[in-house]
């Protein structure tokens, strides 16, 4: 007796179907897993999208969240389990898992508990898509970018951090409330270290091509009367006063992870400040992972852009790399 599928629906198609070809994993489903997950869906960039964490529960949650809202997506396929077979073939992996930093906790303290972690995460990676991007985005994200890098043996274009990419984009959004501009014509770079000791190119700030040091020459220095050294403050206490409003942070994270993922899926070529391996750069002699500006496409991060640094800008990139050399070298791997 056949079936009302088998009387609705004539199967033409002889052997295997193809599957997957922009396969996107999200591992971790707390806050930031799940807002880059939605955004990832949101721009309808994959045609599958697979969740994974050891809360499973809360994994089977989110996904069935997702599912039933399918008809409002462009993406076929949802699926999550705590087995990391269901992530075989992705073509990016987002790590977004690890221990979440707590109100008026560095991020640097966070470290050695989200190593540990990763431990696990990243051979499980490894062994079911060897041929992926890694995009990590967990905390202290140019830590732990270098651990990714170690652990899973990948080339260095393969392993990136999401870095600098929200800094960046907190920054721009900043400059743009004070010039009364959409963030996307205001460009300003923030390099170096995700967080506490960023770096913020004032030398290179326009906007149109214009440069704004040269029109305001005290522009992020403590002479400047217009104050804009506060826009880097605020970039760098971003996160902090977010965490201690909401809890958490999560929707700029995850709509800077999607960003970052569209360029690699799409090919881009697009130009974005992300972590990557500096040694041997500005006058870092220690193998650390900080960003500067990259380029992205879908074979991972093939160039880096030589940005044309201050004397002091440099200096606090190289400071930068001495902080979390010292901190990487305490790792037990």
């Amino acid at each position: 007796m056949a079936t009302t599928k088998e009387k609705l629906i004539e199967h033409v198609m002889k052997g295997e179907a193809v599957g997957s070809r922009n396969k996107v994993t999200v591992v971790g489903v707390g806050m930031v897993g799940m807002a880059s997950a939605v955004s990832i869906l949101l721009k309808e960039l994959a045609d599958e999208i697979a969740l994974v964490d050891v809360m499973e529960d809360k994994l089977k949650g989110e996904a069935l969240d997702l599912q039933h809202g399918g008809l409002f997506l462009r993406t076929p396929k949802i699926v999550a389990d705590k087995d990391y077979s269901v992530t075989a073939n992705s073509m990016v992996v987002v790590v977004t898992a690890g221990a979440r930093q707590q109100e008026g906790e560095s991020r640097l303290n966070l470290v050695q508990r989200n190593v540990n972690i990763f431990k696990f995460i990243i051979p499980n990676i490894v062994k079911y898509s060897p041929n992926c991007i890694i995009l990590v985005v967990s905390n202290p994200v140019d830590i732990l970018t270098y651990v990714a890098w170690k652990l899973s043996g990948f080339p260095r274009h393969r392993v990136i951090g999401s870095g600098t990419n929200l800094d960046s984009a907190r920054f721009r959004f900043l400059m743009s409330e004070k010039l009364n501009l959409h963030p996307s014509s205001c460009h300003g770079w923030i390099i170096g270290e995700h967080g506490d000791s960023s770096v913020a190119v004032w030398s290179g700030v326009n906007v149109a091509g214009v440069n704004l040091q040269k029109l305001n020459p005290d522009m992020g220095t403590e002479k400047d009367k217009e104050d804009w050294k506060i826009v880097h403050k605020t970039v760098v206490d971003g996160a902090y006063e977010v965490i201690k409003l909401k809890g958490y942070t999560s929707w700029a994270i995850g709509m800077s992870v999607a960003d970052l993922v569209e360029t690699i899926l799409k090919n881009l070529r697009k130009v974005h400040p992300v972590s990557t391996l500096v040694q041997g750069m500005y006058g870092v002699k220690d193998e650390v992972f900080l960003s500067v500006p990259c380029v992205l496409g879908n074979s991972g991060l093939t160039d880096i852009v030589h940005m044309t640094l201050q004397p002091e800008e440099e200096k606090q990139l190289v400071k930068s790399s001495e902080t979390l050399w010292s901190v990487q070298k305490e790792l037990t791997l």
